[in-house]
């Protein structure tokens, strides 16, 4: 069975993060706690999100503005930027807002890991009632460090031993804060921000980018 990449949760190493720092017709109101983008969309526009979508299911035409919040996870941005596909991503984002509307991305930012390569994080096991399921990561880097490929293998353990219930592979570029703030402007975003971890709760940079009333 194959999973979309954005669909499964990636985790990524401590040293990616700075030391300081549902499909259809969108996500509910209501959401479940420790949604950290959902309380930080919130604060940035001063009200309570009435409708926002994930930029997977716009692009995927499971969802359409306007929307007061668009949001993408820490894998796809990197995933497109690899595709040549993340300016017209961000455009279509931006056409999905409404006026003074929100984007909301969670990307990490692996260029100190140029040198150190990383070839795989620790596996992520978490305990369920019929066994345990344990996510695997291999990292293939790039000679240069540009770009490095992420296959990512969900294991679940049953009664006769484990099978594996998931597996994607993919490629993704390193994007830079500078990268990314300029990527966001050519977009039409004003107000482009980067929140550090500790400002945002997130484990990875959080960027946002307003769309002008």
């Amino acid at each position: 069975m194959t999973t979309h990449p954005s669909r499964l949760q990636h985790d990524f190493p401590p040293d990616a993060v700075p030391s300081q720092w549902g499909p259809g017709q969108g996500i509910p109101a209501h959401r479940e706690p420790g949604d950290v983008l959902h309380d930080v969309a919130s604060s940035v526009l001063g009200h309570p999100v009435h409708r926002s979508i994930e930029l997977l299911d716009v692009l995927e035409g499971a969802a359409h503005g306007p929307a007061d919040v668009v949001r993408a996870g820490d894998d796809l941005l990197p995933r497109l930027a690899h595709e040549n596909a993340m300016t017209a991503a961000l455009s279509e984002a931006h056409r999905n807002l409404r006026p003074g509307g929100l984007l909301i991305c969670a990307v990490p930012e692996l260029d100190r890991l140029r040198r150190l390569r990383p070839t795989a994080p620790p596996p992520k096991v978490v305990q369920r009632p019929d066994g345990r399921q344990v996510t695997v990561q291999l990292w293939d880097w790039a000679q240069d460090g540009s770009n490095y490929g992420l296959d990512v293998v969900q294991l679940v353990q049953h009664q006769g031993g484990w099978e594996i219930s998931q597996a994607v592979s993919t490629r993704h570029r390193v994007l830079t804060p500078e990268e990314m703030s300029s990527a966001l402007m050519a977009a039409g975003f004003v107000g482009v921000q980067r929140l550090t971890p500790a400002e945002s709760g997130h484990p990875l940079p959080v960027w946002l980018g307003l769309v002008p009333r």
